[in-house]
């Protein structure tokens, strides 16, 4: 089911029969030969998405480290704007907001201004030389610069909407238990969490390079807190994600279905792999775009206790 949404294009499209095609011979595979492969694949939707929404304000420094930076994405619009804020992914160790000779990721902030939101896209600071809790504190540093300057840039401080995507939905859930439940309920209208970890499943090494002794793991993720949480939650994962991330998925939705009655929003984004699944955004294949737009429009209209009834 895809919701129509003002001020987005207002249709649904998938991918092209060989574009899919392509994405599933990909597999569950991960590395740099399928980003590089996709990047091809997406690479001409992405710079048309380019040109029609150029970066508003570049590198914009929300706290001392080089990593503390954010690039902002302004709508047409005269009144002040609700915020989307994206976290990259990148095993904790890379990724990068792009906008500085590279369209990855960008395309986040391109798609939320087309939408009527102030695109924000951050950096954070990476692992190994910082580690756990640094990604959620560098959430916290970036909803704390907003909530002081988004209105210089045209966004309402009040209406703030956190997606990630691998380990930026790490990080993103990371900052709600940082900051504890009742702070993330007064200073953002809803998270989004795309192919994330949240503790339902063991740690591998590459976590251990963040999250420190794997002994500690329980107390470090993130699965109770988003369980108690009284924020509206949307969480997807990819037809082709390993199965470790669709374990994940499951785990989350069955947490949150058990503490609040009913299903989050979110669900399988079907033809689509752990990388695919924010790379394709602004592309031809909108029906997770419309998906995304509708429930950040949704929460900040209705407000945090409101959006789904609780």
């Amino acid at each position: 089911m895809v919701t129509k949404v003002p001020g987005t294009r207002g249709h649904v499209m998938e991918e092209s029969a060989d574009t899919a095609a392509r994405i599933a011979e990909m597999g569950r595979e991960l590395g740099p030969q399928v980003l590089q492969a996709l990047g091809a694949l997406y690479g001409d939707q992405q710079r048309a998405l380019a040109d029609a929404m150029p970066v508003s304000v570049q590198d914009v420094a929300y706290g001392p480290h080089a990593r503390h930076r954010l690039d902002i994405y302004r709508p047409k619009s005269d009144a002040l704007s609700p915020i989307f804020v994206f976290v990259h992914g990148g095993g904790f160790l890379k990724g990068d907001k792009g906008d500085n000779g590279s369209l990855a990721n960008t395309n986040m902030g391109r798609v939320a201004a087309r939408a009527g939101f102030l695109g924000v896209v951050i950096n954070y600071r990476l692992a190994p030389d910082h580690v756990w809790p640094a990604g959620a504190e560098d959430v916290a540093a970036v909803v704390a610069w907003l909530k002081a300057n988004a209105a210089d840039h045209g966004g309402d401080p009040g209406q703030v909407i956190l997606c990630g995507t691998s380990a930026g939905a790490v990080h993103v859930s990371g900052y709600v238990k940082h900051v504890g439940s009742a702070q993330a309920e007064a200073d953002v209208r809803g998270l989004i969490l795309l192919s994330g970890l949240y503790g339902y499943t063991p740690p591998d090494a590459r976590d251990a390079l963040y999250t420190g002794d794997p002994a500690l793991y329980p107390q470090r993720w993130t699965k109770d807190a988003l369980a108690q949480v009284q924020l509206p939650i949307m969480a997807c994962c990819a037809e082709f994600d390993p199965v470790r991330f669709q374990t994940e998925w499951i785990g989350l939705m069955d947490d949150l279905l058990r503490h609040n009655g009913g299903l989050p929003a979110g669900g399988v984004v079907r033809g689509h792999n752990h990388y695919s699944i924010t790379m394709h955004i602004g592309g031809d294949d909108d029906r997770l775009e419309q998906e995304l737009i509708a429930f950040a429009a949704h929460a900040c209209s209705m407000g945090a206790a409101k959006a789904f009834g609780r």
